[in-house]
């Protein structure tokens, strides 16, 4: 038994609730500005963590809507709670956090914005667990909490799927991709002792640049599984928070910038493996996200987001691209570089999709070489030969067409330079999951894929089927050639009637296609489908419903240009979509 996996042993008994109450060790430091309407139920999620919380230091930024008043009356009955007004506004979120951090007494702390909360026994998992590690940081599960609709996701589950004790953040390079500062316990003395603090001023991102802080003076960290913060995001707000605010270009610039001073604080502290993995993390997470979103922004953000994306990426070296060149990430950020002005948006919006779609065409040097496009062979696609079949980025058509007769799926797997042949795919998977709760999952029968040729999206199927089931007709033609032989044209089709009552039980909702593709080896790739967009598609049809009078059926294509599909039953339910139609479109 090594010493790691001993102490993380030791610290879950000890974070599990059986031991005795922690003392009261801990200050949480909140900030806010302009945001009364939230900013009493995170201080009171504070205090509501117990007696192990001896401190809240409530910070505010120069509000001007009542805030700091509301915070006044509240000390007034809660001896823990410190309020300090700030005389002017940062700008920021780093240096109202330094205030507090500054006014801590605590042997302890940890930070809390004002539009989140923290869940009951946070606290106590945290303290529990660096009294047990030893540890000078304890970071636990964030979720992301979707409001208004409750849907929950994790924050780097895998980091936090078991209680672990770290020694060095360099034995698990992983730590960087969190790089949140709400979600970790932070021993007082260590962030003092190294001089630690946020960006001042207006610095979008300052929790990146903490974070590197952090690792850089290689703190002991043990790491919980257990639900220490909640990260509210508010979507549909007048001012969205400064992370989920990207219309503007300058918010990439921040972004870049924040990851450029990230791997200088790493590589300066002789970190080279975070470092390193730090770029990687913004290849494979920062580029991808916002390219996705290229195709909501006009030309000029494009041509200022791509000429900053250029110069940022020409500082990577020879090692940054070497490890694992077949990565999304990496073949994006290796387009942008070749290319002196923005190409192939959707190709590549697609190649950021989770998990990646690489869509046709697929180019070849004169010498046989996989490449990007004929107007861009220099960035080779060589890589991909040698990925396993369960990582490739698998693009399939989806095409859905609602009717009274039935709500028909059609599928179409293309192939990657041999490899979808040479693996032999012979089913899918077909499931719908529900946005708002993913553990609501419409599934249909494993479908058989044929090999076709020259079979397009738009063919006439075969057949039809009534709502109450999946029906897989797989088809192939006379010219449809054995997956063997099938080259780089070649396609897979399946084809089913889509069960619209399952998916009108919940209510209105929207469902994400998801599949799994399984080959003749016992391999299996989850994919998304790409949404085509010909005529008479992505259109909302009402389709008639023994049981509803009405489904009112709209496939759409998400930011990615996966397919997606929403779903509204009953009259009640298409007077729900009417008036959020109108909402919109008065607001």
């Amino acid at each position: 038994m090594n010493a790691e996996s001993g102490t993380a042993r030791d610290t879950a008994g000890q974070a599990d609730g059986h031991g005795e109450r922690p003392p009261a060790e801990v200050a949480v430091v909140v900030i806010g500005y302009d945001d009364a309407a939230h900013v009493t139920d995170a201080v009171r999620s504070a205090l509501a963590q117990g007696p192990a919380v001896r401190e809240v230091v409530a910070v505010d930024d120069c509000s001007r809507d009542g805030s700091a008043g509301l915070l006044e009356r509240l000390s007034a009955s809660e001896p823990r709670l410190k309020v300090i007004r700030r005389r002017a506004n940062s700008g920021g979120c780093g240096t109202p956090r330094n205030t507090g951090l500054d006014a801590v007494t605590s042997p302890y702390v940890m930070f809390l914005d004002s539009d989140d909360v923290l869940p009951p026994g946070a606290v106590d998992a945290l303290l529990s667990a660096a009294e047990g590690a030893h540890a000078e940081v304890v970071s636990g599960l964030c979720v992301r909490r979707e409001l208004p609709s409750g849907r929950e996701v994790p924050w780097q589950p895998r980091l936090y799927a078991l209680h672990a004790v770290v020694p060095r953040p360099a034995q698990r390079t992983r730590l960087v991709h969190d790089t949140l500062c709400v979600n970790k316990l932070y021993r007082t003395a260590f962030l003092r002792a190294h001089g630690i603090r946020f960006p001042e001023g207006r610095f979008p991102y300052e929790d990146v640049v903490f974070t590197a802080r952090v690792l850089a003076a290689a703190p002991r960290i043990a790491l919980i599984p257990d639900r220490v913060y909640i990260w509210h995001v508010r979507r549909s707000q007048a001012r969205l928070s400064i992370s989920l605010d990207r219309s503007g270009v300058e918010n990439w610039r921040a972004r870049t910038e924040a990851c450029r001073q990230a791997y200088e604080v790493l590589l300066g502290a002789g970190q080279k493996e975070l470092a390193r993995t730090a770029r990687a993390k913004f290849l494979d997470h920062d580029l991808r996200m916002y390219v996705r979103e290229l195709g909501l922004r006009d030309a000029a953000y494009r041509r200022a987001w791509w000429e900053l994306t250029r110069a940022h990426l020409a500082e990577y070296d020879a090692d940054d691209w070497a490890r694992n060149p077949a990565a999304p990430g990496r073949l994006i950020g290796r387009v942008v570089l070749a290319s002196p002005e923005p190409c192939d948006l959707p190709r590549l919006r697609e190649l950021a999709a989770r998990p990646a779609r690489l869509y046709p065409p697929y180019a070849r040097a004169a010498d046989g070489t996989p490449v990007w496009s004929d107007a861009v062979p220099q960035v080779s696609l060589e890589p991909l030969r040698a990925r396993p079949v369960r990582a490739l980025p698998l693009a399939v058509d989806a095409e859905l067409r609602p009717g009274a007769r039935g709500t028909r799926l059609r599928l179409r797997l293309h192939e990657l330079y041999g490899r979808v042949a040479q693996a032999g795919p012979e089913t899918v998977d077909v499931e719908w999951r529900h946005r708002d709760d993913g553990d609501v999952v419409v599934r249909g029968p494993r479908l058989t894929l044929a090999p076709c040729a020259g079979v397009s999206g738009a063919d006439e199927t075969a057949g039809s089927a009534g709502h109450g089931s999946f029906v897989a007709a797989a088809r192939s033609t006379a010219s449809a050639r054995s997956a063997s032989s099938a080259d780089s044209d070649g396609t897979w089709s399946a084809e089913a009637v889509v069960d619209l009552l399952a998916l009108a039980a919940p209510g209105v909702g929207t469902w994400d296609l998801r599949l799994r593709i399984r080959f003749r080896d016992g391999a299996s790739r989850d994919v998304t489908a790409h949404a085509l967009t010909g005529a008479g598609l992505l259109r909302r049809r009402a389709v008639p419903s023994a049981r509803h009078g009405v489904v009112l059926v709209q496939p759409y294509t998400t930011h990615s240009g996966a397919l997606a599909l929403r779903v509204a039953p009953g009259v009640r339910g298409v007077l729900s979509v009417v008036r959020a139609r109108l909402r919109r479109l008065l607001h």
